[in-house]
């Protein structure tokens, strides 16, 4: 699993040109992307590490708080091109990306996960749909996080 955080002033997702939602008061905009030999019990370490990752700054201006202590929300979109094969020719191979009924259930799991911790408001794209997502990077702060780091560290 990868999962691409960006730290925003405010963000807003369009799915299939039908249905719109905001991300108002700002937080995370967070791609997640699931790759074949991940596991549905890495999801859970995801949501925590995301919910509590501490990139805005406190009051003397360090990275010291996480999205739960601001209150802040989260804008989940899935995106299987994030387990993309770069190396050979000029054409990314999308060979890596895990099963779509499985990866679907993934991505259902990471936004209950960020409901159930608290993350409100919790926003998300549909898996499979078209979807244009506007925003306004803070700082930038733009983080990676990989299931073979989450997991060893835990």
């Amino acid at each position: 699993m990868r999962a691409v955080l960006q730290r925003v002033t405010r963000a807003s997702i369009d799915i299939d040109h039908s249905e719109h939602y905001d991300l108002s008061n700002g937080g995370l905009v967070v791609l997640f992307g699931v790759e074949e030999g991940d596991r549905a019990d890495y999801v859970p370490a995801f949501c925590q590490k995301i919910a509590n990752l501490r990139i805005f700054e406190d009051d003397a201006g360090k990275l010291n708080l996480s999205l739960l202590d601001r209150g802040l929300g989260v804008l989940a979109v899935p995106n299987f091109t994030l387990a993309a094969d770069c190396a050979k020719g000029r054409r990314p191979s999308f060979g890596r990306s895990a099963a779509p009924d499985f990866a679907r259930q993934c991505f259902l799991d990471l936004v209950q996960g960020f409901t159930q911790l608290g993350v409100s408001p919790t926003v998300s794209g549909k898996f499979g749909s078209d979807m244009q997502i506007e925003l306004v990077n803070d700082g930038p702060v733009t983080i990676v996080l990989d299931s073979k780091d989450i997991i060893r560290g835990a």
